[in-house]
């Protein structure tokens, strides 16, 4: 992310002042973002992650929430059989050291225990805000070890 923030000045959207972290196998990935919008309810997240995901990231705006999480092993387990690059949560997960297995990038604000309700809540792909950004679906998501950044057209 450093170089591409380097070389693409101006093309670029830094989602910042967020403390993620990765659980994932994959530090780094990238792809075309899906969007949901959830709160402590990942009915959206399982439903899309059993769907085709060759090249794209699902990014969740959770709220922020630490206090349930939004994906686990099993979810990821199902993400990974269908081709997701990554997912990148404004939220927590659980399940870390299965999750540090799986073939999938996997970027959280923390980790909780606690699974998430699910009363079939949320919305899929509508633009979501956080860290600063607005990202909507269809932009290029790519995530490192130093951040996050998003851009509205392909930068690799």
């Amino acid at each position: 992310t450093c170089d591409l923030c380097g070389d693409n000045e101006g093309k670029v959207a830094v989602v910042a002042g967020l403390q993620w972290q990765s659980y994932g196998g994959r530090d780094r990935f990238c792809g075309e973002a899906v969007t949901v919008k959830c709160f402590e309810d990942n009915s959206r997240v399982k439903e899309e992650l059993a769907n085709p995901g060759a090249g794209k990231v699902l990014v969740v705006d959770g709220g922020g929430s630490l206090r349930n999480a939004l994906i686990g092993d099993m979810i990821a387990e199902n993400a990974v059989k269908n081709g997701w690059e990554g997912v990148v949560i404004h939220g927590a997960c659980r399940d870390v050291d299965e999750l540090a297995k799986l073939d999938i990038g996997v970027v959280t604000l923390g980790c909780v225990p606690i699974k998430s309700v699910r009363r079939g809540e949320g919305q899929l792909n509508i633009p979501i805000s956080f860290g600063g950004v607005t990202l909507s679906p269809g932009d290029h998501i790519y995530v490192d070890n130093n951040g996050i950044i998003a851009s509205t057209t392909a930068l690799l």
